[in-house]
């Protein structure tokens, strides 16, 4: 049985162990549209079990020796390391992520464990200044529950980031991943931990719709809320934070720019332009929403960057070496093909695609 044998998953989520749900989705593969699985969703009642499960497991796994919870978070490193071509290539098949984009988020999920295996042992608290003759001190403890609301566009690091500190460091997990990504993005993470010794409850797997994400937020047992994801759903996330005094760790969507000026290598700037709005699909927050080009060099710029897009292989990147895959779904390709119609409507022109 290899890691991912959706014999464990399919039609599961992961709650204290792997749990039936009545309500599947299929995994569905962007780049044509076919069936690579089931996927079980969990309903709101779910995550209030789920949460009350987890501040249970939790007090036990925060009383657990540093050196234990390091291991576990080695071993987890070690396994992404075993399982890595196993791992990419759901990245590629389910979140449309080219060979390379794949690799590099397996690599990253590699680190972030091993990285976060040193975090149990680091000091717990700091000396306080006072003015009397005795010691002052400040103690860290674990927040308890926390909640990962993580998207689909790199959906295995973006879970893992916050995941990994906040098991390290004795608090229990809520993890909800993007439905479209739920195994590369949470299923991978679940087994992972479950292969790795993590004691039973104390992370717990939650795919599911807005009423899910909400439950996550606002369960009582939760103290901290993860969210990375669009502008619109973290502002509400944070207000809702903010009425029930909860800490709310927020990355949203943004609209970047490569301003690119007299003197620079033209050449470069476009590639670095290209790489910047091409990778993956342009579907990350980082990526390069607007070039701002100097009146002397707009020209030239246009017409090097549109020879970059002209050159882009696209295709199916489980069957093809390319360097643009699919959309994740009908819905942002309509999103962005509006954006296109838009600007060409108010007067733009299409130099490339």
């Amino acid at each position: 049985m290899t890691l991912l044998d959706s014999a464990v998953w399919g039609g599961k989520f992961h709650s204290d162990g792997w749990q039936d749900s009545p309500t599947e989705q299929p995994v569905t593969e962007p780049a044509t549209g076919d069936r690579l699985g089931t996927v079980g969703l969990a309903t709101a009642a779910d995550v209030n079990r789920a949460a009350t499960r987890a501040a249970e497991a939790q007090r036990g796994w925060a009383a657990t020796s540093p050196q234990r919870r390091a291991a576990v978070l080695r071993r987890a490193g070690e396994l992404f390391t075993e399982h890595a071509a196993e791992i990419e290539d759901w990245l590629v098949r389910e979140a449309g992520s080219v060979r390379s984009k794949a690799g590099f988020e397996a690599g990253l999920a590699i680190g972030e464990c091993f990285e976060c295996a040193g975090l149990p042992t680091h000091p717990q608290g700091e000396v306080l200044t006072s003015e009397d003759a005795r010691w002052s001190l400040a103690r860290r403890r674990p927040a308890g529950v926390v909640s990962v609301i993580a998207p689909f566009n790199f959906p295995l690091i973006l879970g893992l980031r916050s995941v990994a500190p906040a098991l390290a460091l004795g608090n229990a997990v809520l993890l909800k991943p993007d439905p479209r990504t739920a195994v590369s993005g949470g299923v991978v993470i679940a087994r992972i931990f479950e292969e790795a010794g993590l004691p039973a409850g104390v992370l717990h797997l939650l795919p599911g719709d807005g009423a899910v994400g909400r439950a996550v937020v606002e369960a009582p047992e939760v103290r901290v809320i993860s969210f990375t994801g669009s502008t619109p759903v973290g502002r509400a996330i944070g207000e809702q934070a903010g009425r029930l005094l909860k800490r709310a760790h927020l990355e949203l969507g943004g609209n970047n720019a490569l301003v690119v000026l007299p003197g620079a290598d033209v050449a470069k700037a476009a590639s670095a332009g290209a790489f910047g709005s091409y990778l993956h699909q342009g579907q990350i927050c980082m990526t390069t929403g607007r070039h701002i080009v100097h009146e002397s060099l707009v020209e030239e710029y246009t017409a090097a960057l549109a020879a970059k897009a002209e050159a882009l292989p696209v295709g199916d990147p489980a069957r093809e070496d390319v360097a643009l895959g699919p959309i994740i779904d009908r819905r942002q390709l309509e999103r962005v093909h509006g954006i296109v119609t838009d600007s060409v409507a108010a007067g733009a022109k299409v130099a490339a695609g």
